[in-house]
């Protein structure tokens, strides 16, 4: 086996490596509200999360093909022959494995979407690789900042349509119904999670095929999108405790009907992302703000925006954190590799 071939399969593992890592690590997105109001168990909520994140990835592939059209330098590079291609391909994966292990540990719940991004532009300018700036900006800075906009403003009208429409319900009666409806909301969300973030993995091991030499096309052969879809659904049912805490009960002190209301307005957000601008948005940034949104309509005091605050500057540094470890890992192994 000639060291190529070794180099792709070593890429292949760590990509899924980051896969499971995204799950576990976003595991919070998709059920952090229906646990915290106690609609789900914790352990039936992981299960249904997993189940709907592997369906979600064989949702589409477009999202993947965006990951690949960040960095076309790559098959340029890969016509050499030689390992320097892979090599950009690892250091984008060793960056954003790294920094979502940081921010998992302080239980930040920061964007693996944009820690992967934010890899593949630190090795791609570190290897002076083009990377396709116009991408960038119209299919990953754009929607960044857009959907957490989305999904503040719309869980804040959604929360207050329930508030108008049930003003008159008894309180348990609402809750108990809206407990119900957050199996539904709970459930959006981790199909909208399975088609946003497994596909992301699967973008960047087309381009470990093709920085290979393995495939000249960027189609996603069956076996990426199963190993993918599986690797990330492991991942979710393992949990992501740490960041659920901060989710589910830091930022705001849920009811049913406010997690209802956030995972409501989070899942559709996604999905118009996904499948009608195919940008890879983040999960993580769209539930914490529609969180925000939701129980901003009880009071804007009652939101916790100390917290908040941190978490936003998590997302700030995410980007170019992670490309500064890949770029730097990339500098390291240029070292010892062809």
């Amino acid at each position: 086996m000639d060291q190529i071939t070794i180099m792709v399969i070593t890429v292949v593992v760590i990509a899924l490596v980051f896969d499971y890592t995204n799950g576990f690590h976003d595991a919070a997105n998709a059920i952090a509200t229906s646990v915290s109001t106690r609609a789900l168990t914790p352990r039936a909520a992981l299960a249904m999360a997993a189940v709907l994140n592997f369906v979600g990835a064989w949702m589409g592939v477009a999202v993947a093909k965006t990951i690949q059209d960040i960095i076309p330098g790559v098959e340029q590079a890969a016509e050499d022959g030689s390992a320097h291609a892979l090599t950009i391909v690892l250091s984008a994966l060793v960056g954003a494995i790294t920094w979502n292990m940081i921010t998992w540990y302080f239980g930040i719940p920061s964007s693996s979407s944009h820690a992967l991004i934010g890899g593949i532009v630190g090795a791609g300018v570190a290897s002076a690789t083009q990377v396709s700036w116009e991408v960038l900006i119209n299919k990953v800075a754009i929607p960044m900042v857009l959907s957490p906009l989305l999904g503040f403003l719309g869980a804040f009208i959604v929360m207050t349509a329930i508030m108008w429409l049930f003003r008159k319900a008894m309180p348990s009666r609402v809750n108990r119904g809206f407990r119900w409806a957050q199996t539904v909301s709970a459930a959006g969300m981790s199909l909208g999670h399975g088609l946003q973030d497994a596909q992301k993995t699967m973008g960047i091991i087309v381009l470990a095929l093709i920085a290979g030499g393995f495939q000249t096309t960027n189609d996603i052969p069956m076996w990426v999108i199963v190993a993918s879809a599986s690797a990330i659904a492991a991942g979710t049912y393992s949990g992501g405790w740490r960041i659920m805490r901060t989710l589910g009960r830091r930022i705001i002190e849920l009811d049913p009907p406010k997690g209802f209301a956030a995972e409501a307005t989070a899942a559709t957000v996604l999905y118009v992302m996904a499948i009608g601008l195919h940008a890879p948005v983040s999960t993580t940034h769209t539930i914490t703000t529609a969180i925000m949104g939701a129980g901003a309509t009880k009071r804007f005091s009652a939101v916790r925006w100390g917290v908040a605050k941190n978490i936003v500057v998590a997302w700030v540094i995410t980007m170019p954190a992670a490309a500064v470890v890949a770029a730097g890992f990339y500098y390291l192994a240029r070292l010892f590799l062809p």
